[in-house]
């Protein structure tokens, strides 16, 4: 039959001053829209035929204002950059509500202006309307999926690129300026992109990002956290891992922590027959504090595309522990390296972030992963240099880089000063530089190949029992510490560009 066509909710623009109310707003209008979109696929599947498009809108908030004051010029994040009009799309505030009201909360401080909030005229995929366990449209048939293009929105990347981030974007004629280097349409495909590689829901990652390029570190984590899930709080012997509630394995598999009662949704999860690409674990606090680890394997492009998609959660820092070739004949198989300093040959960054923009050190990032090694090894000063060298680390696209003509590399390499080689850490900086996340690298030396020590079987395995357990509790020490710190203490200015967007 003929169903005729109904319009999506509709909802004039309001303007808030407070940012609680503002959130509620925003997701009162999300989920009339997503409701209407949900309702007509059911309706579509059903056989209804529909007389016309079927279309959904994402809610924007929108800031004016005439002035560049705003009340702390310390922070980094929290402003416009001028006099304007400036506005961002928005989705998913069931899972950013703590988010898009601190930014909501910091624009009211800052500007002193209300916050207008309303429908945008950018349209929400049908994709990214359903939920993680809704699969409605599998029951089409080929001729009716065949239909879906003319009646429902499809993703568009035209809508979805990194001009903003990139710092390539431009407002065309009188269009408002970005709040966001993210539009709403790319925080969908970036979502539903975690699930496929990772094979979690982006609900349980975390603000804190360990990334590893080595399955023993993810073996260690999920050993050292399901201890901890059966380790019930000792009130009279407080520790910093009391808040640590519940563990989550790819496949959605949660483990709750002991003593704890289970929540709705809990028995969800299942085993998957088989690890996606980029598995990751999750160790969560109820305020999201908690610690997400992910093996991104081996190379520079798993690297660009697991940031490329957790940088739109907006964690608060994220960090490389993995192995890597020492460079120089001084070190020690098991010596750790700080990077301070990138050489990009990795390559796959060259067209969003030139090789001439350098990526500098965090100092935040920097003390917290030297004091870690500090403090699991109790080597202090002059002593901790015994196993640990600050320096820069190359990183290249070429994983057999031995086999090229030998002086080549080692000139390179002697030229730009570099003590480390591996393929993952300059990329992972340079995506956390450009997307503005605070980012750092702590390695461990696993090979010397330019001074005859190469992995062999018997030596790895013996190098892998004594090194990776210390290796990850200097990162999760330096979680603990990066923790202590406030949020706006982690995102450096230094992160930020002339015309920079206000969201964090």
């Amino acid at each position: 039959m003929n169903a005729g066509f109904t319009e999506a909710p509709k909802s004039p623009s309001q303007r808030f001053d407070n940012a609680q109310a503002a959130c509620e707003q925003v997701l009162a209008l999300y989920n009339a829209q997503v409701a209407y979109l949900r309702d007509a696929l059911k309706r579509f599947v059903n056989g209804e035929v529909f007389s016309g498009p079927v279309r959904a809108k994402y809610p924007f908030v929108r800031v004016v204002t005439d002035t560049v004051a705003r009340a702390d010029s310390r922070l980094a994040y929290g402003f416009v950059a001028g006099p304007g009009i400036y506005e961002t799309t928005l989705t998913r505030p069931d899972l950013f509500a703590d988010y898009y009201r601190e930014q909501f909360e910091l624009l009211l401080v800052n500007h002193g202006v209300n916050l207008e909030v309303g429908l945008s005229a950018e349209p929400i995929p049908l994709h990214f309307s359903l939920a993680d366990n809704e699969h409605i449209e599998g029951h089409l048939t080929p001729e009716r999926r065949a239909l879906l293009p003319d009646l429902f929105d499809l993703p568009d990347l035209a809508s979805m690129d990194d001009g903003i981030a990139n710092g390539t974007h431009t407002a065309v004629g009188g269009a408002a300026r970005p709040l966001s280097l993210f539009t709403a349409p790319r925080v969908d495909y970036s979502l539903h992109r975690l699930r496929h590689y990772t094979g979690t829901s982006p609900e349980h990652f975390q603000n804190f990002v360990l990334f590893t390029n080595y399955q023993f570190y993810i073996d260690q984590f999920v050993q050292l956290s399901q201890e901890l899930m059966q380790r019930a709080p000792d009130p009279a012997q407080p520790r910093d891992d009391d808040d640590y509630i519940a563990f989550v394995e790819p496949g959605n598999v949660l483990t709750r922590r002991v003593g704890l009662p289970a929540e709705v949704g809990d028995e969800l999860g299942a085993a998957l027959a088989r690890l996606p690409q980029m598995p990751a674990y999750h160790l969560i606090r109820r305020d999201r504090s908690g610690i997400t680890m992910v093996n991104i394997g081996v190379g520079p492009s798993n690297a660009k595309t697991i940031t490329d998609h957790i940088a739109v959660l907006r964690p608060l820092a994220w960090i490389m522990l993995g192995h890597c070739a020492g460079l120089r004949n001084s070190q020690q198989l098991g010596d750790y390296v700080l990077a301070h300093g990138y050489v990009r040959e990795d390559h796959v960054l060259d067209e969003d972030l030139p090789l001439w923009v350098p990526i500098p050190p965090l100092a935040e990032i920097q003390l917290a992963l030297e004091g870690a090694v500090a403090d699991v090894t109790q080597l202090q000063g002059y002593e901790l240099k015994r196993i640990m060298r600050t320096g820069t680390v190359a990183s290249t696209d070429n994983r057999n880089w031995e086999l090229m003509p030998h002086r080549e590399p080692e000139r390179r390499f002697s030229q730009s000063r570099a003590v480390a080689l591996d393929m993952e850490s300059a990329t992972i900086a340079a995506n956390g530089f450009r997307f503005r996340v605070p980012y750092g690298t702590l390695l461990c030396v696993s090979d010397k190949p330019l001074h005859g020590e190469i992995k062999l079987p018997g030596m790895a395995n013996q190098f892998y029992r004594e090194r990776v357990d210390q290796h990850l509790r200097i990162g999760l020490r330096a979680i603990e510490r990066l923790r202590s710190n406030r949020a706006e203490q982690l995102h450096s200015r230094k992160l930020r560009s002339f015309a920079e967007v206000a969201f964090q």
